[in-house]
């Protein structure tokens, strides 16, 4: 088999996106367990429900914080492949390193929600947030370069490699803020609100430069 062949074959969509479900829905799931663990020591050691909640607010609150940014990463991929026809080689390994970001989250998740806060810890965490953007945004060049793999207009999918870009800066700002306040600085991932402006910033710049 030549090489410009290896480059074009073609996976079924269908299989990747269901095992693209099945992990994601496996990494959620893997955030609960910390807490699981929890409710065994603290039962354990009877305390009460107000107690369990007051000692593990930190674990209570990582978990919902990765659980939401972990369902905000599958709901933008869901769009992005929804209109993607063929699926080639180097995008499924593009995808695979995608997985393996979300996958890896628990681990540092777990870390915030355990242990005392670090500025390595911060950079596990949010770097590995920022390791995803750039996985989703190299799948959005690739299909630039090739237009015929997927349905959805060029424009469209330069505006979502607008909102990967924002959404790395925003947390890149977030984890220095980490870094100098320490982890109550995590509540700067809050900006992410402000991707779309920042996107619709970014946008407006490239195509003046352009």
């Amino acid at each position: 088999m030549t090489e410009p062949q290896q480059m074009t074959q073609s996976f079924s969509t269908e299989r990747f996106k269901a095992f693209v479900d099945a992990v994601v829905a496996i990494a959620m799931t893997l955030l609960i367990l910390p807490l699981m663990d929890s409710v065994s020591d603290a039962a354990s050691d009877k305390l009460s429900t107000a107690d369990f909640l007051g000692e593990h607010s930190g674990q209570l609150t990582s978990f919902v914080l990765s659980f939401v940014l972990i369902a905000n990463s599958w709901i933008g991929h869901h769009r992005q492949y929804n209109d993607v026809e063929v699926i080639t080689r180097p995008l499924l390994w593009i995808n695979v390193a995608w997985m393996a970001t979300i996958v890896w989250l628990p681990v540092p998740t777990a870390m915030i929600g355990q242990m005392d806060s670090d500025p390595l810890q911060a950079v596990l965490y949010i770097g590995t947030l920022i390791l995803t953007q750039f996985t989703t945004f190299a799948a959005r060049i690739y299909l630039l370069r090739h237009p015929t793999y997927t349905r959805a207009d060029p424009q469209r999918i330069r505006m979502g490699a607008m909102a990967d870009i924002a959404s790395a800066i925003l947390f890149g700002i977030a984890l220095i803020v980490v870094i100098v306040f320490g982890s109550v600085g995590y509540f700067a991932l809050f900006l992410l609100a402000l991707t779309g402006t920042l996107a619709r910033a970014l946008n407006k710049l490239f195509r003046t430069r352009g």
